[in-house]
């Protein structure tokens, strides 16, 4: 059942958002970690203040502490918040709490002192309604540090298929798609994992949808290349794309993950 976010706006002294299912796995953000720690570990490194926020972790706070211990390696003093609305879940969680990792209640508001340079919100939003999403996404981006990122993503239950939205706090910047070679037959089988933003907008006439189904076509015309591998066919599906205009902004070591990253402009709801 979708909820809706009948607390956007918030109320005095209450946290902004509603109690989600809270299903988790451990390990099942991957995908979206490493992209953090490797073309966005700038952002950390740069920080005067190296906060982040995983903003609704659910039921289980492995994948905050996951999210933490990989941060790590990119900034020693990374401080990482966990964040959830159900207060349980903070209880449950505390007793992982050490320097450097703290959980707390909350919401969208984001109650911890400071201005983060990530906000990590995974298979939240997607248990609300489209029209909630502009007004979540001004709520967090209006907390961010100035070059702060604000991801909002989706994952299938291990982490096979993720995606997400980047934001700054100026607005989105891009979509990223990441899949497990063998995990699906077309690229466009991650459409069930769409963002909540782009999820309902994957009809004819929608720029999410023409995409899709460029990647599928140039993902076919590779089938020469899987002989080679799965990372040679995804790469020349992607360079493909590339040629035909599409505004991909990685390259081929991101590829080769299985991964690309494309302009917000380029798949926007129309």
């Amino acid at each position: 059942m979708v909820q809706k976010a009948e607390r956007v706006q918030g109320r005095r002294g209450k946290p902004v958002g509603n109690i989600t299912r809270g299903t988790t796995n451990p390990n099942r953000m991957r995908r979206l970690d490493r992209w953090l720690a490797g073309p966005q570990a700038w952002r950390l490194r740069s920080a005067v203040d190296p906060l982040v926020v995983d903003l609704g972790y659910g039921a289980s706070p492995a994948t905050a502490v996951e999210l933490f211990e990989r941060l790590q390696a990119v900034r020693p003093d990374v401080r990482v918040c966990g964040i959830e609305i159900e207060p349980a879940r903070v209880r449950v969680a505390k007793s992982l709490e050490r320097p450097g990792l703290s959980f707390h209640v909350g919401g969208f508001e984001v109650p911890v002192p400071g201005n983060p340079v990530l906000v990590r919100a995974f298979n939240v939003l997607r248990q609300y309604e489209e029209s909630d999403v502009a007004g979540i996404w001004a709520l967090v981006q209006s907390r961010l540090a100035p070059q702060g990122l604000f991801i909002d993503g989706t994952c299938d239950e291990i982490g096979r298929r993720v995606t997400w939205v980047a934001l700054d706090p100026n607005g989105p910047l891009s979509l990223s798609l990441s899949m497990r070679f063998g995990g699906f037959e077309l690229p466009s089988d991650v459409a069930e994992r769409l963002p909540k933003a782009l999820i309902h907008r994957n009809i004819p006439g929608e720029r999410i949808h023409a995409f899709l189904n460029a990647l599928d076509q140039a993902w076919l015309e590779a089938a020469p290349l899987a002989s080679f591998g799965n990372k040679q066919r995804w790469t020349a599906m992607c360079q493909s794309m590339r040629d035909a205009g599409w505004p991909l902004q990685d390259g081929t070591s991101r590829w080769r993950l299985g991964e690309l990253t494309v302009d917000w402009s380029a798949v926007a709801p129309a």
